[in-house]
């Protein structure tokens, strides 16, 4: 890890909250645009740091004793001896409303049924869909709530979350409806994205375009008109839908101002990725199986890759992500949980960290990087959070930890000990 000597500069204005005598403090660099490559290595860590807090902003960040003008009569100085903080984490990749469960599924899971001959069988997404179109609002903004006091007591600040257990305007509206409630309720923000193309609905069996044309020209004017997603994603997945398919939705999408993302290569590679860098989408999600190929039109196009360790993990798999392939080759990248009912059933990114350190050999520079500044570029929220910059939200998560190498050694176990949201103690 790189340590940065004093940053203190001078002060003319008094902070409201002054977090003081960190072991270390873990500031990415925010370049104006995704770490890519060598740059995801890079940090700034500071030693004996402090973090001052002014109006639910970063007003500035320093080592040592903080400055006189930081502090007033009405300045609150707590010490964090003995422990480190990075920014609030972010979640960049979730599934967080739906109905039901699936652990029904696991036997299967374990007898060696693959994730797509479940949902061939009518399980899987399917599912998911049939208890979602039964859950009422209020049913789905209680299980929901329930995820994210999980994730911001593992220290995620912001979370993306996508609607596609509905599969019909009115579900898919509903589960939007209550990503919009959670982020005005909840401490935790939310990003919103319409996933309508996440699976063929059984009562579009045969008939993909059909659906794809209804999402088009029905769906996709009503989320726009009304703000309830800014971006919007598809599954391009063999069985699923194809790639000219995803590249016919996702250029619609993009002509009515949706920022895009896609699945892709998770099990099969059929040309997700193509469509990717053709449209130059925000992220390209999971690339489990993404070809050398693939790797340098991603890099070559900067589409950040959202990879989700804990899905490899939960399919049972030994596909993780090739990342070291993917740095090497310049492409910026984030680590993410993907929190769904069936292929990763976990609300902890902490777990998707660890996972990304242990089998896929990023180093906790790299992985700190994925989920705070990239992950804030995935979501496009790098202007006010993922980094520790003066004047971004005063989003930081602070970890019982001597250090920061500390967070990966002593492996899942939970080390959050105080999340603040700009600017305020949540946790």
């Amino acid at each position: 890890m790189n340590n940065n000597g004093n940053r203190k500069e001078s002060i003319h204005m008094s902070a409201d909250v002054i977090l003081t005598h960190f072991n270390q403090l873990f500031c990415p660099n925010d370049l104006g645009h995704p770490l890519y490559g060598k740059e995801m290595a890079e940090a700034k860590i500071l030693s004996d740091a402090y973090i001052a807090i002014k109006d639910g902003k970063i007003l500035a960040v320093g080592t040592g004793q903080p400055d006189s003008g930081l502090i007033d009569d009405h300045t609150e100085v707590k010490s964090c001896e003995g422990k480190v903080a990075t920014p609030g984490l972010i979640d960049c990749h979730t599934h967080l409303v739906y109905g039901g469960s699936r652990e029904h599924e696991f036997a299967k899971k374990l007898a060696g049924v693959s994730y797509l001959d479940i949902l061939a069988q009518g399980g899987g997404i399917l599912s998911t869909v049939r208890a979602t179109r039964e859950a009422s609002f209020d049913n789905l903004y209680d299980k929901s709530k329930r995820l994210l006091d999980y994730m911001l007591r593992h220290g995620v600040t912001t979370v993306e979350a996508k609607s596609g257990y509905g599969l019909d305007w009115e579900t898919e509206k509903r589960q939007l409806d209550v990503v919009a409630a959670l982020d005005r309720d909840h401490e935790i923000d939310l990003v919103s994205t319409f996933m309508a193309a996440h699976a063929i609905p059984t009562e579009y069996k045969g008939r993909s375009q059909e659906y794809l044309d209804l999402i088009i020209e029905q769906m996709l004017p009503k989320v726009k008109e009304d703000n309830l997603a800014e971006f919007c994603d598809i599954f391009c997945e063999k069985g699923v839908f194809t790639a000219d398919e995803s590249r016919y939705l996702l250029s619609k999408a993009k002509e009515m101002g949706f920022k895009l993302r896609i699945h892709a290569d998770e099990i099969e590679s059929i040309g997700g990725v193509d469509v990717a860098a053709e449209l130059e989408s925000t992220s390209a999600e999971h690339l489990m199986v993404i070809t050398d190929e693939g790797i340098q039109k991603l890099a070559k196009a900067k589409v950040i890759g959202n990879l989700l360790p804990a899905t490899t993990f939960s399919l049972m798999e030994d596909t993780y992500a090739p990342a070291r392939k993917m740095l090497d080759a310049g492409m910026a990248i984030t680590l993410t949980t993907d929190s769904n009912p069936g292929s990763c059933p976990t609300a902890n990114l902490q777990f998707a960290m660890h996972l990304g350190c242990f089998m896929m050999r990023l180093t906790p520079v790299e992985i700190l990087n994925a989920v705070t500044i990239n992950a804030a570029y995935s979501v496009d929220r790098a202007k006010t959070i993922g980094s520790f910059d003066v004047g971004k939200q005063a989003d930081i998560t602070i970890y019982d930890a001597p250090n920061l190498d500390y967070l990966f050694y002593f492996f899942a176990t939970n080390l959050v000990t105080d999340v603040y949201k700009n600017g305020k103690k949540v946790i």
